[in-house]
């Protein structure tokens, strides 16, 4: 007989800097698989001022990536209690905004992004947000196929929409391509796309076209 139960969970985020009443952009961004947010924040170093301020949450399970010790990464769910990871980690991050936004200004700027499997995971967030945000961009990922496309069309109405891919990608292909401008049909919102020189990683001058857009 399957049950669950609900209890107390510590868990960790990592922040570039202190977020203060001066700060005026925030940016939530979410790993890939595999990936662990102590690390991940580092690539977004060169973005990252005292007046923009990277947040990096991490995925609530981890694991070594290679047999039984060694490096470790994380995940933001797998198939096995799907539903229930995703519950658990909507309302993680919920906590985790609560803590930040609760010290910026009524006017902060504030971008989600996903990288890889974390796009799948910000476009949950999304759905369930009750904080206004301006920009979303998926970077190197997808929307979910089994979203709530009208309410996550209605969250990304009148915001910034941004999907970026390598061209060299190996992860990423026509297929897929054709799959995702199907799934943007359905939301109705203009998706701006940045195809880039690289592979299955953060690029960080695709980033700054976007901030300097």
């Amino acid at each position: 007989m399957r049950n669950t139960v609900i209890f107390p969970h510590e868990a960790v985020f990592y922040q570039s800097a202190t977020v203060t009443s001066q700060t005026k952009e925030i940016w939530f961004v979410l790993h890939g698989y595999g990936q662990l947010a102590q690390y991940f924040i580092r690539k977004f170093k060169a973005i990252s001022t005292d007046n923009r301020v990277i947040i990096a949450p991490g995925g609530l399970s981890r694991f070594y990536l290679d047999g039984f010790s060694g490096r470790v990464g994380s995940t933001w769910m797998t198939k096995e209690e799907r539903l229930l990871d995703i519950d658990n980690y909507i309302k993680y991050l919920n906590s985790v905004a609560d803590e930040i936004l609760q010290e910026a200004s009524n006017d902060i700027k504030i971008t989600l992004l996903g990288f890889s499997q974390g796009s799948a995971t910000v476009c949950r967030w999304v759905e369930k947000l009750t904080f206004p945000f301006d920009r979303l961009i998926l970077h190197s990922g997808a929307f979910p196929p089994d979203i709530d496309f009208t309410g996550l069309g209605d969250k990304l109405k009148a915001k910034e929409v941004f999907m970026l891919r390598g061209n060299e990608d190996e992860f990423i292909n026509e297929e897929r391509k054709k799959d995702q401008r199907s799934l943007i049909e359905k939301l109705s919102v203009d998706v701006k796309e940045i195809e880039f020189e690289g592979k299955h990683d953060i690029h960080i001058d695709s980033l700054k076209q976007i901030i300097g857009h």
